[in-house]
């Protein structure tokens, strides 16, 4: 027979639980490389555009492109922040990759309708220009979209 568990013991037993379950989903993140190195990509793509050279921005976003997808399978899940602990998929959430290819997607709209509104102002380097403002937008918006995942998975 076992001995009887008091309410006060239960409640601690449950409070460490939690615990270790909160610092498992505050490792759900992606590298701080991965926003990085997109947005040095893309104000590198965007300057590359400006370049006026029609076969130099396609090889380059060809390249941007390819090397976005050998990476992004790896860490847009969130689960493998650093190489100490490798999140479960549920625990990460099913939306993290999703959620992480529409920002991209959509940053990529505000790059077009930057660059339409700055070349229509008469700037000389448009594309460069929102590149920039992308680029920040990357920098400081990524990890706050990470935020708002861990915060929904520890609800």
């Amino acid at each position: 027979m076992q001995p009887e568990i008091s309410p006060l013991e239960a409640r601690a037993s449950l409070d460490t639980i939690d615990l270790g379950r909160r610092r498992v989903i505050d490792e759900v993140d992606l590298p701080a490389w991965y926003w990085w190195g997109l947005a040095l990509g893309w104000i590198a793509l965007g300057y590359l555009t400006d370049l006026k050279h029609a076969w130099l921005t396609t090889v380059a976003t060809v390249v941007f492109g390819a090397v976005h997808s050998a990476v992004a399978p790896r860490v847009i899940s969130g689960r493998h922040r650093t190489a100490q602990l490798s999140v479960r998929a549920e625990v990460a959430g099913r939306h993290t990759a999703r959620l992480v290819i529409l920002a991209v997607l959509a940053l990529a709209g505000v790059t077009v309708a930057g660059a339409l509104a700055a070349g229509a102002d008469g700037a000389r380097h448009p594309v460069t220009m929102a590149s920039v403002l992308v680029a920040v937008i990357i920098v400081l918006g990524g990890p706050r979209l990470l935020a708002a995942i861990r915060r929904r998975a520890a609800a």
